[in-house]
């Protein structure tokens, strides 16, 4: 019976796109833990309205749920888990902490980089254990073509949360910029095996396979 009704409320979801009301159906029948085991565990239709689900609900928690769906043999599920882990990322369970990292990320998009990379130091000297704060120094620097120092907060953040692909395209893309084809060959490739969907990731392998082969 569980599983038909969250397969009702995801078809009926598809139907009419009314998130508020997927979400209210959910959690008012389904724990976050049931929605992981069914995640992972469930057939197609139960897996794709979990990993949805989780995308809505979850928190930092359910990263390596999603991070696993990464690689379901469903596309859908897939896809899902793409969209949905990157808002995991932000969700921590303090608040306080959330909320700088949707600052970290807005100021980001607003090419505040100083500010980005002195609020971002600031939080990882107090909170060195969240990955997403790393990241988005990451790319505060990057911007600022710091790549090395980039690089290393890359790595930081892989190495917190080893499902963070945007990370690692990040890591790899920095090494481009370094002219280190083979580190950016290496990290391209550790994208792509936590997230098999990228396509562009996958391009840059080739083409980067034929640029050392050639040279």
């Amino acid at each position: 019976m569980r599983h038909s009704k969250l397969e009702l409320f995801y078809k009926d979801y598809l139907l009419t796109e009314k998130s508020a009301d997927f979400i209210s159906a959910v959690s008012t029948h389904y724990t976050i833990c049931t929605l992981q085991k069914l995640a992972t565990d469930g057939e197609r239709v139960s897996r794709r309205a979990s990993v949805l689900a989780l995308g809505f609900l979850g928190d930092y928690r359910s990263n390596r749920t999603l991070g696993r769906a990464l690689l379901d043999n469903d596309r859908a599920v897939r896809l899902l888990a793409e969209h949905g882990i990157r808002q995991l990322w932000f969700r921590v369970p303090k608040p306080q902490i959330a909320n700088s990292l949707r600052k970290l990320s807005r100021q980001n998009l607003q090419k505040r980089y100083s500010a980005t990379v002195e609020l971002a130091s600031r939080l990882v000297q107090i909170h060195p254990e969240i990955a997403e704060a790393w990241n988005q120094r990451a790319i505060a620097l990057f911007a600022q073509g710091d790549y090395w120092h980039s690089v290393c907060d890359c790595r930081e953040a892989l190495d917190l949360n080893p499902h963070h692909f945007v990370a690692a395209t990040g890591m790899a893309n920095c090494y481009l910029q370094l002219n280190d084809g083979q580190s950016a060959l290496d990290s391209f490739r550790i994208a792509l095996s936590i997230n098999p969907d990228l396509d562009r990731v996958r391009m840059q392998i080739s083409r980067l396979e034929k640029v050392l082969e050639e040279s």
